[in-house]
């Protein structure tokens, strides 16, 4: 079984290139790198600078067990306590800074398309507060003229499995029938757009063809009357 990797592993071995002997082989194999990794950090030309992790102060290794790898090139570094796995098991869902800013469109698509939802329901789907929540709803929201309903699935706020547990635990607890929620047009934001980019394609197609069509027509005319005329210049 392989054994574990440092819980940082770019950081610690940044740490051991510039604190320890060993080789580069035994550090990219200890980190989970590869070894061309710990050879640009080595040069100095890693497109990332890390700060240093000691492995020794974090229980990850002892010295004896470096002073070991140094000694022997070909030994293999072991990890003597494996960093402790963090789960986040509580508190809002975590958005990325790049969509904190479209929380609020998804948080509007779902109060107009599926008010059973109940706040604490989406709080926890899209990951944000129950004052923001009332505050859409109630359109109080400081940039509520700016706020368009999107779909949080389009928009990256939440998976398509997600949104539909949840919605169809909140029609369970409504009391809305499943085909009462399937009946309605159940496409996504994205879904929509697809159809309606399609639609404006297929259109700019036609209308394309009916032009050259068009031109074609003209020319053909336009041929035929420079026929006429050519035959009529020669009959005179």
């Amino acid at each position: 079984m392989a054994q574990p990797t440092p819980l940082m592993p770019h950081a610690t071995a940044t740490w051991l290139v510039d604190n320890t002997a060993l080789s580069f082989e035994q550090i990219a194999d200890f980190c989970g790198l590869h070894i061309l990794e710990v050879q640009a950090m080595a040069d100095d030309l890693a497109g990332s600078k890390y700060t240093g992790r000691d492995p020794v102060h974090s229980g990850e290794l002892t010295q004896a067990e470096i002073e070991r790898g140094q000694a022997d090139p070909e030994y293999r570094l072991q990890m003597q306590q494996a960093p402790v796995e963090v789960t986040r098991t509580k508190g809002p869902r975590y958005t990325p800074v790049s969509k904190r800013q479209d929380k609020p469109d998804g948080i509007a698509w779902i109060l107009r398309n599926h008010p059973e939802v109940s706040d604490a329901q989406v709080s926890k789907l899209i990951g944000t507060t129950r004052n923001t929540i009332t505050a859409i709803r109630e359109r109080t929201h400081w940039n509520i003229q700016n706020i368009q309903p999107k779909d949080p699935v389009t928009l990256g706020l939440c998976s398509q499995r997600e949104l539909d547990a949840v919605v169809a635990k909140a029609a369970k607890r409504a009391g809305i029938q499943a085909e009462d929620v399937v009946g309605g047009d159940t496409r996504s934001d994205k879904e929509k757009l697809i159809e309606e980019l399609r639609a404006e394609r297929n259109a700019a197609e036609s209308a394309a063809t009916e032009a050259a069509q068009e031109a074609e027509a003209e020319a053909w005319l336009a041929a035929k009357r420079a026929a006429k005329a050519d035959e009529a210049a020669g009959s005179e």
